[in-house]
């Protein structure tokens, strides 16, 4: 029963992934002119929707194809002429599932996902590096409406821009009276994105899709205004490894935002993740990644394994780069790819530097789901004991720390069913002997403590910079995931629960992107409906959250767990991985 229940929820996940809402119904009743935007290399020819106009797949880049693939992105300056920007974008290679594993759930994702009429349905091709952009019916340039600019998450392993529909969000802030122009990056991930290794190092070849993110703030720059929208008021946002990327943006080149001498954002929102510690791209970890994708492809013989792997088919290069461990695997959230220092683009592990001030500080929202770490632990239902789970931890993840630090971490979370996560669920929701306990563990390290050491540290480093956290508890009751990582995109993104806990966060965004204050909202309306939101405390003057529930908002103190965080906070460089 295990096993079903785990593969259940893989599915549904998958399906959350890999079916983008429907689009929204273009305008009908009245015939309009497709819009048309002319930028530098081409014109654009979007898409009218009743609130929105679209424009979808426009390249900021060249197609990493041939010998491009495994390169630097090198951005576009000839002309496409005209571009049909009205239909879905091609999503870049996805990593669903390891190719190698003999894990049953594992073989059914990748055969799955494998499909000719599931890759056909998704168009994914390395031909990829586009933005979408999504504007109120009516913006035209010069308006200099403010921008949202959107990194979707996925463990750096999968996701696209056509998964994240984001007309009902531009349409909910523009009847606050604060419309904005929204726009979602395209960047590689899995092992087309983030391949570590000593080769990659040597050929400046590593972190690629943070350095497609910054192309398309770049693009952003260059062009929104063509859009209607105001280049010197970007605010970005991300979910999970989008949120992860957010901070890594404000820390690319130690904090340089620059591009033309001016700030490429001035904002930020971070749902689900800030500072992951994490060792060189050819540390041992990340050579042990290259060379399993070397030899699954083939290459091991080559003079220049890079330079094989470049030349492989397509077909032939995607599996040998998907056959090491998946987000969705016992491996969980220790991930084969992942952005890690490379001395010159990341220049040092996020976590230190922050407290060398070695990022672009600004107004920033973060906060977490209440339950981050249930959907990372369905696989593992052997770490049943504390040694196991000791062992699991140092083999896993951190393999710079010592026994004796794994027992004082797991040692400061209590082993009684009773404890947990679900928090505050007593009995319930224990899928195998010390599921909760695990749970807890991998959500507080990767997203709810870690975020707490994230405000610390900034707090430190720029007091004066203000910031705003939460809790989101919205999802309290679910069997065994409770309000589970990734929630946030159901209920905060698509909307699809439009009750006071959707309404109130984008209303604060709203007001955040205008203003870099959630509480100002000057220009437009500061309600729900009747109700007037509750102020949301700076957590850098009161270290309060905003606790986020499907009917009402309360304050939270941010002390909880205070004998894990402060293991944490004091042992961080036992926590590379």
């Amino acid at each position: 029963m295990k096993g079903i229940s785990a593969l259940l929820t893989a599915s549904a996940l998958l399906g959350h992934v890999a079916a983008a809402p429907p689009e929204p119904p273009t305008a009908i009743i009245e015939k309009r002119a497709d819009p048309t935007v002319t930028i530098s290399t081409g014109n654009v020819v979007g898409k009218s929707r009743l609130a929105t106009e679209v424009f979808n797949g426009i390249p900021y880049a060249l197609p990493p194809v041939g010998n491009q693939r495994l390169k630097p992105p090198v951005r576009l300056t000839s002309s496409f002429g005209t571009l049909d920007a009205g239909g879905t974008p091609n999503a870049c290679p996805q990593f669903f599932a390891d190719t190698s594993s003999n894990d049953f759930i594992a073989k059914v994702l990748d055969t799955i996902t494998g499909l000719p009429f599931f890759q056909s349905v998704l168009k994914v091709s390395e031909d990829c590096l586009t933005v979408n952009v999504i504007r109120p019916v009516g913006t035209k340039a010069g308006d200099k409406l403010p921008v949202l600019f959107w990194i979707f998450g996925g463990g750096f392993e999968l996701g696209w821009t056509s998964m994240y529909e984001g007309g009902p969000i531009v349409s909910a802030a523009d009847s606050m009276g604060k419309p904005y122009v929204f726009v979602a990056v395209n960047y590689r991930t899995g092992g087309f994105g983030f391949l570590p290794g000593k080769e990659v190092l040597k050929d400046g070849a590593s972190n690629l899709g943070l350095l497609d993110q910054r192309m398309g703030l770049e693009w952003v720059a260059d062009n929104i205004a063509a859009f209607g929208g105001d280049p010197d008021k970007v605010t970005i946002w991300g979910e999970s490894a989008g949120a992860i990327s957010v901070f890594d943006q404000m820390a690319l080149y130690d904090g340089n935002n620059k591009y033309n001498g001016k700030p490429l954002f001035r904002g930020a929102i971070m749902n689900s993740g800030s500072i992951v510690p994490a060792d060189p791209v050819d540390c041992p970890k990340g050579q042990v990644v290259y060379d399993t994708v070397v030899k699954a492809a083939g290459c091991s013989a080559a003079a220049d394994t890079l330079q094989c792997l470049r030349e492989l088919p397509y077909d032939k290069y995607l599996r040998a780069a998907n056959s090491v461990p998946a987000i969705l695997s016992y491996n969980s959230v220790a991930l084969s790819y992942l952005p890690r220092p490379d001395g010159r683009v990341l220049t040092d592990s996020p976590d230190r530097l922050v407290p060398s001030k070695k990022y672009t500080a600004v107004p920033m929202i973060i906060g977490d789901q209440e339950d981050e770490g249930t959907l990372f632990s369905l696989f593992q239902s052997n770490i049943t004991t504390t040694p196991k789970l000791i062992s699991y931890l140092s083999t896993i993840f951190f393999h710079g720390a010592t026994n004796a630090q794994m027992t004082a971490l797991v040692n400061t979370y209590d082993d009684s069913i009773l404890a947990g996560s679900p928090f505050r669920t007593g009995l319930f929701n224990e899928v195998y002997p010390g599921f909760k306990r695990l749970a807890a563990i991998l959500g507080d390290l990767v997203f709810t403590l870690s975020r707490r050491v994230f405000l610390t540290e900034t707090l430190k480093a720029n007091p004066s910079v203000p910031s705003w956290s939460y809790l989101s508890s919205y999802g309290y009751g679910t069997p065994i995931l409770g309000t589970f990582h990734g929630g946030d995109i159901l209920q905060v993104f698509y909307g699809l629960l439009p009750n006071h806990a959707s309404k109130s966060i984008h209303s604060f965004y709203a007001n955040f992107i205008y203003n870099l204050d959630p509480n100002d909202s000057s220009g437009g309306k500061n309600s729900i409906g009747t109700k007037v939101l509750l102020n949301w405390p700076q957590w850098s003057k009161s270290n309060y959250l905003m606790n986020f529930f499907d009917n009402r908002s309360s304050y939270l103190k941010d002390d909880f767990r205070s004998k894990s965080y402060n293991w944490i906070a004091s042992n961080l460089d036992a926590l590379h991985i």
